[in-house]
C-alpha cells in the first residue's frame, strides 16, 4: 500500500509542476527586454561583465557560518527533550559540540575567518 501511495506523490508532483509551468507559458506574455539579461545587484545598474572573480574568502566565510547555523538547528530540540533523555543526551552534546569546536580551531588556524 505504501508504494501506491509514492507513486501518486510523484504523479501529483509532476502533474502540478509541469502544469504550472504550461499555465505559465499559455498564459503569460513574454517580452523582449534587453534589461532582463543583465545581472542585478542591489538595485545599483550593473557595470563591466558580470563574470567578475570573489575571493575564495567569502565563500569560505559563508561555509562556515552555515555550520554553526545548522548546529544551533540541532540544539534547539535538544534543549527541548534534555530532562527526558538524561545523562546520555549530555554526553552526546558535549562530543558533537566538541567536534564543532575542534572545526572552529581548525577554520581559524588556517585563516579562514578573517575577513579580508
Amino acid at each position: 500500500m505504501g508504494a501506491a501511495y509514492l507513486i501518486v506523490l510523484i504523479a501529483a508532483a509532476i502533474a502540478f509542476s509541469a502544469g504550472g509551468i504550461l499555465i505559465a507559458k499559455i498564459f503569460v506574455k513574454g517580452t523582449k527586454n534587453p534589461q532582463k539579461g543583465l545581472a542585478y545587484e542591489c538595485g545599483i545598474p550593473s557595470e563591466g561583465s558580470p563574470w567578475n572573480q570573489f575571493n575564495v574568502g567569502y565563500y569560505l566565510f559563508a561555509l562556515i557560518f552555515l555550520i554553526f547555523d545548522v548546529e544551533l538547528v540541532f540544539m534547539y530540540p535538544w534543549a527541548v527533550v534534555v530532562k527526558e533523555l538524561g545523562m546520555a543526551a549530555l554526553f552526546e552534546i558535549i562530543v558533537f559540540m566538541f567536534i564543532l569546536f575542534m572545526g572552529f580551531l581548525y577554520a581559524h588556524k588556517k585563516g579562514a575567518l578573517k575577513w579580508i
